[in-house]
């Protein structure tokens, strides 16, 4: 499976009922488990920067990645970005002949 990293940005409205971020966020997942059974998180990190999160996970293509982005988006996220994670060593490998 590939590896993708997802950066959300939450809406206003969400990022002022703190209170309730737990249950937000476990609601979230279980969506995307629903959604994407195939979908496996390797770690998940709040951020202080123009993003709120970070997630890192795999996927089985780009189709079920982007279906993580669009369920981020729906609940609430006014940005939601995935991009692809290519492991050092393998990116190495990649341009050895370049």
């Amino acid at each position: 499976m590939a590896t993708y990293i997802l950066v959300t940005k939450l809406s206003p409205e969400l990022t002022k009922d703190l209170k309730r971020r737990a249950e937000i966020g476990r609601k979230w997942m279980e969506r995307v488990k629903k959604d994407c059974p195939k979908v496996k998180f390797l770690g998940h990190y709040a951020l202080l920067g123009p993003y709120d999160f970070l997630d890192i996970y795999e996927a089985p293509d780009e189709e079920t990645a982007a279906r993580v982005s669009m369920i981020s988006l729906s609940g609430g996220a006014t940005s939601a970005e995935s991009w692809t994670a290519i492991p050092y060593k393998k990116f190495l490998e990649l341009i050895k002949d370049l």
